[in-house]
């Protein structure tokens, strides 16, 4: 069976066509499957029925797996739906949870990334509780590192996440992982009537042996957004965030002025649950106005954490002073980690040092140049390089920003900058001083220093 779209589903969901099915699969962008999902159940309980809510993060699968197969006494459906599900996952998507566990780092999210280090202790064999003494991250070595998560061992700092895997709560008794064949026996057999699973992932492999028997014998509907910054994957990003924001406008009757909506998606961006919020703050500003101007957007939306903390380091790597200190009080004043500040910081100018090697190495010197001779010439001769294939993705004109900021610096002064970050992080970790004044000593320490 062939996966639904998001977008097809909820218009059958809205006709009244629901496809009989004792499990459904909802996968991809989290707040999409959760919206989705809740359609669903909307539609289902028209039947009458029960809801057992189950978290993933917490699930007893074997527990779940039992119940499925149970008879119950109590009247209509029995639906399981278990949020976060984390059955579709295995080892070969262990460095793509690491680099999103990375990036809610970075952005703040500290809840999201305990989830996702959890997921990758597990996957890779370990258990929550043993990571939280003496086998932390940041003490596994190289080879055992490869060898539990089947990919090399980051090169930077990464005790952040020995920090956040400390406050993770007891695990569940059994991995979904390990029954796949018992579900997979289960659903072939067949469930009592009237019993229902609704699974949500945001994760999956799709090469895992029970999502392959899903999108055979299942409804498997895809709530994935298309990422990267080619043209289809914009249209997709941009038609996700003007229907999260039609929506919600339409249930206080307001439209928004074009050149409003421009600005919009440009501060927010595509991360439905952002859109949602700032489009009912906006409502609300508006009172009886029924038309959102541009001046509200100006005046009431907030950049996103990734818009601010780039920002940031635009007016430090600039030597703007008093500019990049009025940014960094914003930041921490929108409760943004100050660990995902130095972060920032520490991706930020180990990326210039690693770009400052290849400029020196490399076999075309390094010369100062227009945009375009960049793009057809000097990143076609970086291609040629395997080793470099990390430092060039993305937009050209983007790389090529990257490339001309680190020739402004020598490798001495880079070094130099990463010794104050990592100076600074450790004193946020051990010091009763406020954060705020570290992080504000550092950034005057950081003009300070010398790029030559």
């Amino acid at each position: 069976m062939a996966d639904i779209k998001r977008t097809q589903f909820l218009q059958e969901i809205g006709k009244g066509q629901i496809t009989e099915s004792s499990l459904f699969l909802f996968y991809g962008e989290r707040y999409l499957c959760q919206e989705a999902a809740d359609a669903l159940q909307k539609g289902l309980m028209e039947r009458k029925g029960t809801i057992h809510k189950i978290d993933g993060a917490t699930e007893d699968a074997g527990q779940t797996l039992s119940r499925l197969l149970s008879y119950s006494l109590l009247p209509g459906l029995q639906i399981y739906r278990v949020s976060e599900s984390r059955i579709f996952q295995s080892k070969t998507i262990i460095e793509k949870i690491w680099k999103k566990a990375a990036r809610a780092m970075r952005n703040g999210r500290l809840d999201a990334v305990l989830r996702y280090l959890t997921d990758m202790a597990k996957l890779g064999g370990l258990s929550a509780q043993s990571l939280k003494g003496d086998q932390v991250f940041s003490e596994i070595g190289k080879t055992h590192w490869k060898k539990f998560f089947g990919f090399d061992k980051p090169d930077e700092d990464i005790s952040w996440a020995d920090q956040i895997m400390a406050t993770a709560p007891e695990e569940q008794t059994s991995s979904p992982t390990d029954l796949v064949d018992s579900y997979i026996q289960a659903f072939d057999r067949g469930l009592p009537a009237g019993n229902i699973l609704i699974l949500t992932a945001e994760t999956v492999d799709k090469r895992q042996r029970f999502f392959s028997y899903c999108k055979k014998s299942a409804t498997t509907i895809d709530c994935s957004v298309a990422s990267g910054s080619n043209s289809a994957a914009q249209k997709d990003q941009l038609a996700v965030v003007q229907e999260q924001l039609n929506k919600t406008l339409g249930l206080f009757q307001k439209k928004m002025a074009a050149d409003a909506v421009r600005l919009f998606i440009d501060r927010v961006g595509c991360h439905p649950v952002a859109v949602i919020n700032e489009a009912e703050k906006l409502a609300l500003y508006a009172g009886d106005r029924p038309k959102i101007s541009i001046d509200d957007v100006r005046e009431l939306t907030s950049q996103t954490r990734e818009d601010a903390l780039f920002e940031f380091t635009e007016a430090l790597s600039s030597g703007q002073a008093a500019k990049s200190l009025i940014i960094l009080k914003r930041i921490l004043s929108n409760n943004i980690h100050s660990l995902a500040v130095l972060a920032t910081l520490r991706n930020f100018y180990r990326r210039l040092l690693l770009i400052r090697g290849v400029q020196l190495k490399h076999r075309v010197p390094w010369q100062q140049m227009p945009a375009q001779q960049f793009q057809n010439s000097y990143l076609p001769s970086l291609k040629e390089n395997d080793e470099w294939a990390e430092l060039i993705k993305g937009h050209p004109f983007a790389v090529y920003n990257n490339f001309k900021r680190a020739a402004e610096y020598s490798p001495n002064s880079l070094k130099n900058l990463l010794i104050l970050v990592h100076g600074a992080e450790y004193r946020v970790k051990s010091s009763f001083l406020p954060q705020q004044l570290l992080l504000e000593e550092l950034t005057i320490a950081i003009l300070r220093n010398k790029k030559i």
